[in-house]
């Protein structure tokens, strides 16, 4: 076993399936065999633009929600064995930092991220073994599992909306993590309405729990529709999962009064928004957005998923091998907001 098959990033739509050497481990890492590895909108993101600043920089491995079966062991871990079915989270604060000690550990100083899910193994750091890996239970699947990672994200960004039961939620954008949004919101009790640019998507979003689904056509004929569906007031919270600044700018308009919204979707790189000062002002609209995971949210998120709120098949639509991934890639980055396709090894 020393050498692998593994996707490699190079630049912007370059990315090459090669045999690579298979990653040498230390003391305090394991090797994981990777069983399936989805795919995922930054995943797309990263691959039109050639890098994200944070996460790889290329030439680097590629991918980062997966499940698998440790394979081998450093001399220093104690918790895992080989054998054991995983899910790694794709990053582990520092916890020392001056955020990791304010509690805000998704922005650590010094954030560990790993990548290179697209492979038939990996290597999982010390780091996360220690604070960020977790065994599957017996019932769930690789690729329930492997559906933690955004789950997480969506999880912190649900709850810091603070969404209660009853609550009108208007969740703009139906991709995967859209309909992540939709379903949560309906675990906990809201009351949703769907915002999107296809009827394929409404449906989707339907069948995922939302009580009303409308086509983003015009702005106007949107606010109007959601005032409508919410005895005229507008709704309670706004979750923009797009990244566009039109639709963060829309997300205000379609509030109720003390309504807020969670603007969860990343935009473009210098795009700026504006917003009536006096609406904010005025209607005391809280503005919030939500970036990345916290080791807190992935064991939250792995337990949603064990309780079945949440399953692999709800938004993995097929099955490829690792050798089609590039076809796979440009075929999500022409069908904006297609569901997500596992990736087998």
């Amino acid at each position: 076993m020393k050498r692998m098959k593994a996707a490699v990033l190079y630049g912007r739509e370059e990315v090459r399936v090669e045999e690579v050497a298979v990653p040498p481990i230390e003391k305090g890492d394991v090797l994981v065999r990777v069983r399936a590895a989805l795919t995922c909108g930054t995943d797309v993101k990263v691959f039109r633009r050639g890098y994200h600043a944070k996460m790889i920089v290329p030439p680097a491995l590629f991918g980062h929600e997966l499940a698998g079966d440790i394979v081998k062991v450093g001399s220093h871990v104690e918790s895992f064995r080989v054998g054991q079915r995983i899910v790694a989270a794709n990053s582990a604060p520092c916890l020392n930092c001056f955020y990791c000690r304010k509690g805000l550990e998704n922005l650590c100083e010094d954030l560990l991220f790993n990548n290179g899910a697209y492979a038939e193994y990996i290597r999982i750091p010390a780091r996360i073994v220690q604070r960020n890996m977790y065994e599957i239970p017996p019932h769930l699947s690789y690729q329930d599992a492997a559906l933690i990672e955004p789950l997480a994200c969506v999880l912190k960004g649900l709850e810091e909306t603070n969404v209660r039961p009853g609550d009108h939620v208007v969740v703009i954008g139906q991709g995967p993590i859209g309909l992540m949004f939709v379903r949560l919101a309906k675990v906990y009790g809201a009351r949703v309405i769907a915002l999107g640019r296809r009827q394929s998507q409404l449906d989707r979003a339907i069948r995922m729990g939302a009580h009303d689904a409308l086509l983003n056509t015009d702005p106007e004929t949107v606010v109007r529709d959601v005032k409508s569906l919410t005895g005229g007031y507008g709704a309670d919270a706004v979750i923009e999962a797009v990244g566009n600044p039109e639709t963060w700018e829309l997300a205000v308009r379609l509030l109720r009064r003390g309504g807020t919204a969670q603007f969860f979707g990343g935009c473009p790189s210098d795009t700026r928004i504006t917003l009536e000062t006096q609406l904010l002002h005025y209607s005391e609209i809280k503005c919030i957005a939500s970036f990345h995971h916290t080791p807190a949210y992935i064991r939250k998120a792995l337990d949603v998923v064990s309780r079945g709120d949440i399953s692999a098949r709800d938004f993995v639509n097929r099955e490829e091998p690792l050798a089609n991934l590039l076809d796979v890639l440009r075929h999500l980055m022409s069908h904006n907001g297609h569901m997500k396709t596992a990736i087998i090894p």
